[in-house]
């Protein structure tokens, strides 16, 4: 058995930027040997860091390139496809969230993960977040008590970041499957199922503010989990200016964490009797430090054969929670998020 990983960028758009980040300061066991995307220079951008070949199609790369595993980071809608053709190829796949728009799509890709003897996992990279690990280890260690409730908020001022396509993807319904919810909500529902347990029912609305997308720009949502908690998650992005508040706010019977994030850092507060003013407890650079552990994660299912956090079955819950926000939208009423 060998001690690297081959492994190709299928998709160079702004995510794999962070991807291979975290594989530059976090996983030396990865060679990147091959950048697919339709735009060559994007391709090229990312060749000349790595030393990997260029291809403009997935077809040509698995015919002629030179690598065991595919981190697949392309629009929601070309999941599908590329995820099995790759599964069939021999290939090990790492899929962007989430696997797929839709649950059918999602069926499909786990139909051919099963027929194949490739490891398959969905990046979430929440799971490996070091504020959202931390904060769990409290939660299991009695820090808060019992979970009473919690809030997610998802509240991003637009910006021109991942929009950076002459045409974004993005901004078609047809292509994401929804809105902010079904694409960087899951960010925020991910923390929730570990802290809290799975999810059974939601409700919400959804808004438009943001003119330029199909999809919602705005989601408002109350969660009810198995053990009969609820927590509120909200998503807005909207060209505007945000007041600062938590990402994260978990009640218990014996205080609060709550998780203060952006981009640039990210930390993780205690508040109890013996805390009324607040305790920090973490601090890391947050968001961008958890691509490292998610690439070896994948790394080391594939060279140690170690269990992955989260399988590729549990990472269809995000979306089954955005999904059920939408029906219930349509029919005013809660909607099952495991139907």
């Amino acid at each position: 058995m060998t001690d690297r990983l081959k492994l190709a960028f299928v998709g160079c758009g702004a995510i794999a930027r962070f991807h291979l980040d975290g594989i530059q300061g976090h996983e030396p066991r990865i060679d990147v040997t091959a950048l697919v995307d339709l735009d060559q220079d994007k391709a090229q951008g990312f060749a000349e860091e790595t030393g990997g070949r260029v291809f403009t199609s997935l077809d040509t790369a698995l015919a002629e390139g030179d690598f065991d595993a595919v981190d697949i980071m392309l629009p929601h809608d070309l999941h599908e496809e590329a995820a099995i053709q790759c599964l069939e190829a021999g290939k090990h796949v790492l899929l962007e969230k989430p696997m797929a728009p839709s649950i059918d799509a999602c069926d499909r890709i786990l139909a051919a993960a099963k027929k194949s003897p490739c490891v398959f996992m969905v990046a979430e990279n929440s799971q490996y977040w070091p504020e959202i690990l931390e904060a769990k280890r409290h939660i299991e260690s009695g820090a808060i008590g019992d979970i009473i409730t919690a809030r997610a908020a998802f509240i991003y001022a637009f910006d021109d970041y991942w929009f950076k396509e002459a045409r974004p993807w993005r901004y078609e319904k047809g292509r994401t499957g929804g809105g902010i919810a079904i694409d960087g909500g899951s960010h925020w529902i991910r923390p929730l199922r570990m802290w809290m347990g799975e999810l059974k029912e939601a409700v919400g609305v959804l808004g438009h503010p943001l003119d330029k997308m199909e999809g919602e720009s705005l989601a408002r949502a109350l969660f009810r989990f198995e053990s009969g908690a609820t927590a509120i998650f909200d998503a807005m992005m909207i060209d505007t200016t945000f007041a600062p508040e938590p990402w994260w706010r978990v009640t218990g019977t014996k205080g609060e964490l709550t998780i203060n994030a952006g981009l640039d850092g990210s930390n993780l507060w205690l508040w109890d009797k013996e805390h009324p003013e607040g305790k920090e407890l973490f601090a890391s650079a947050g968001y961008t430090e958890s691509f490292g552990p998610e690439l070896s994660d994948f790394t080391s299912a594939i060279l140690e054969g170690t269990e992955l956090a989260a399988g590729p079955e549990h990472a269809v819950g995000e979306l089954r929670a955005a999904l059920a926000i939408y029906r219930s939208v349509e029919s005013g009423k809660w909607e099952q998020v495991w139907e």
